[in-house]
């Protein structure tokens, strides 16, 4: 079946995303689970009242989520650090703003794309008009973040539509 998200584009990192998930076991929004994710990653999960982090010393591997957040922010704080640990490098404070900005930017991209992934796409009613709020309350996550992969999911159909009228034209 041909649905609007059939002439979705997706970015080597939304892949690997996917890809991620797919070992994981992971195929629905309900099977997205920080603690699931991180056991399976051998990663210790925290909550605690201080601002979220990831560490990394020996063989330890740790994640601290500030539990002062909303909860709606959990999961984003999560998949930030989880980023961090899984496709990261290197002390942040000892290296150059590039190459800093760089994961940073990585880190943003990995976050919007690990909460709500591509091969989940289908289960979100697209032109709904009440598509945030089900993204929102479906993915565990912040209306502002549904809103922006919202916004980039269409601009992305969109790209293919336009790019295959230029091909007739």
């Amino acid at each position: 079946m041909i649905t609007q998200t059939t002439y979705y584009q997706t970015t080597a990192l939304e892949d690997w995303v996917t890809n991620f998930y797919l070992k994981l076991n992971i195929h629905t929004p309900q099977d997205i689970n920080e603690d699931y994710i991180a056991r399976e990653q051998k990663v210790f999960l925290h909550r605690k009242r201080i601002a979220s982090f990831y560490q990394i010393v020996g063989k330890y591997r740790g994640i601290t989520i500030d539990i002062r957040e909303p909860i709606s922010k959990h999961r984003e704080m999560f998949f930030h650090e989880l980023c961090h640990i899984l496709r990261h490098s290197g002390n942040q404070g000892l290296m150059n703003n590039a190459f800093r900005e760089l994961q940073e930017w990585d880190t943003k991209h990995f976050t919007k794309y690990a909460a709500i992934p591509h091969h989940m796409i289908s289960y979100i009613p697209l032109y709904d008009e009440n598509v945030i709020e089900q993204m929102s309350n479906m993915f565990k996550v912040t209306p502002e973040l549904c809103e922006e992969r919202l916004d980039q999911i269409k601009r992305r159909i969109a790209q293919f539509h336009s790019n295959a009228l230029n091909l007739y034209q």
